[in-house]
């Protein structure tokens, strides 16, 4: 309620401010010092502005109360669902465009019509001593002085709407994303505001001019208004192509900069050249060019991070195994084979090789006298060793950020299912697999089958290929054992690995 209040007495305060600068300001003047009249014209003239004034602030405030009820319904109603809120949030960053509409309609209308109206009635009357032309001419000062009105009201209103919109924003769920709009553009607005303040107090003071010329004896109006004419024009192409030039010289570095935050939020850091701007967009760009630094270092830091601690889990588990130490790398090297093969993007190599480096994580969860054991295993025991995947995946859901980990998660718990869907833990078949899983059961099995233990020796490479080979559409995939096939007989095995 309390910041409602505020609202209406800014707007007021606003409002107040625009009409004395345009209304009383630039129409009193061209009335009064344009004009060679006696005391009771004064008067009368004084009388129909009052009047006037009057008639244009019931149809105003008409459309003000509708325009605001938007923001009255969450500011002094309290509504907070999201739909208000919303509404409210939009309507708090055009309502300065609603201002210059206000003013525009029902504000010249509800002033100029009456206006002409009375005058009108006491010139024919004879109370009111004005050429009839002169209705004319404060018609045309009339569109002018409105134009110029809710020039300096929107611009007063947006100086009041940011703290508003800054606070419906705050009651806003964190949650809720809401698709920004542009009320109006930057070129429009310095092309509006250039032509309004070089060509419109032109206007007025040829209008000005004319009136003091014809209250001199001068009656012929087409010479003046040729003249006068020539001069707007001038101006007015003036005008347009320095708003052109000033708007571009702002929007081209604005653009740079939102295209270069568009990339930043891809990750495709990039460095502006900020060599070619002599002003303030020099700064802005430098300090844009410290920020990019500052994500690529944190990036790299985190990475780092990251990558250490996925390499101290490995080591961790190899420590509880002595016999299997190097599994995990072994089976990273592999994979890296296979993703070659494969032609899988950098990004892709990088997660499969921190899966690989993963996969066994969970087997830090299972008992020393289940994972050293030599001989064969119970059931039981077995049982212990099947859940080694759902441990390492719950791990591994701990570790922050979780987007980082989200693809690695599902290659770690499937890396032990089979392509005929019966392996662990869920079973899966065929494509169901997730396909870092279906790689990883490729490189893990060939590591399992040619690594020495303390009671079986490993078997030559030739072998365990030929294993894979016949387990193809089976146990793996094939299109996974063949690119593994392929790499290995390729010859270049260990230097791939290295």
């Amino acid at each position: 309620m309390e910041t409602y209040k505020k609202l209406l007495n800014s707007l007021f305060y606003n409002y107040i401010i625009g009409s004395f600068l345009a209304v009383f300001g630039v129409g009193g003047a061209f009335m009064y010092t344009s004009l060679k009249i006696s005391s009771d014209d004064m008067k009368i003239l004084g009388f129909i502005m009052v009047l006037s004034f009057i008639c244009m602030v019931c149809a105003e405030g008409a459309l003000f109360y509708k325009d605001i009820n938007p923001l009255r319904s969450v500011l002094k109603h309290g509504r907070r669902d999201v739909n208000s809120l919303v509404e409210a949030y939009h309507r708090s960053k055009s309502f300065p465009l609603f201002s210059v509409r206000r003013i525009l309609i029902p504000h010249l209308f509800g002033m100029s019509v009456p206006a002409i109206i009375f005058s009108i009635y006491f010139i024919r009357s004879g109370q009111l001593e004005l050429p009839s032309i002169y209705i004319l001419y404060a018609t045309v000062a009339a569109i002018i002085v409105a134009i110029l009105h809710a020039f300096i009201e929107f611009f007063l209103t947006i100086r009041t709407m940011k703290g508003i919109t800054i606070y419906i924003k705050s009651l806003m769920p964190k949650s809720l994303v809401i698709e920004e709009k542009v009320f109006i553009s930057i070129h429009r607005k310095f092309l509006l505001t250039v032509v309004s303040i070089s060509v419109l107090p032109l206007v007025i003071i040829l209008l000005s001019t004319r009136v003091k010329l014809i209250d001199n004896g001068n009656l012929t109006e087409l010479p003046y208004w040729n003249w006068a004419i020539v001069i707007l024009f001038i101006t007015l192409v003036y005008s347009v192509l320095s708003a052109r030039f000033l708007s571009r010289d702002i929007i081209t570095p604005i653009y740079q900069l939102k295209n270069l935050m568009k990339k930043v939020g891809t990750s495709q850091f990039t460095q502006p050249n900020s060599a070619v701007y002599t002003d303030e967009f020099a700064d802005l760009f430098k300090g844009f060019h410290k920020m990019n630094d500052s994500i690529i270092q944190r990036e790299r830091v985190n990475k780092e991070l990251l990558d250490s601690f996925m390499m101290v889990l490995s080591a961790t588990l190899d420590a509880r195994d002595p016999y299997t130490a190097g599994h995990s790398t072994r089976v990273a090297g592999y994979s890296q084979l296979i993703g070659k093969s494969l032609k899988l993007s950098k990004e892709d190599m990088e997660v499969l090789y921190k899966t690989a480096i993963l996969h066994d994580i969970g087997k830090i969860g299972v008992p020393d006298n289940v994972l050293l054991k030599e001989g064969k295993l119970t059931e039981e025991e077995f049982a212990y060793i099947k859940a080694h995947p759902v441990i390492g995946e719950n791990i591994l859901k701990q570790v922050q950020p979780q987007e980082e980990m989200a693809r690695i998660l599902e290659g770690v718990r499937s890396h032990h299912e089979r392509f005929d869907g019966k392996g662990y833990p869920d079973g899966l078949k065929g494509e169901e697999i997730p396909y870092f899983g279906r790689i990883l059961a490729v490189a893990d099995a060939f590591d399992a089958m040619t690594s020495d233990r303390p009671y079986r020796k490993g078997m030559p490479f030739s072998k365990a290929l030929s294993i894979l080979h016949e387990g193809k559409k089976t146990q793996w995939d094939g299109e996974m054992v063949e690119a593994f096939i392929g790499k290995m007989t390729e010859g270049k095995m260990e230097k791939e690995i290295s």
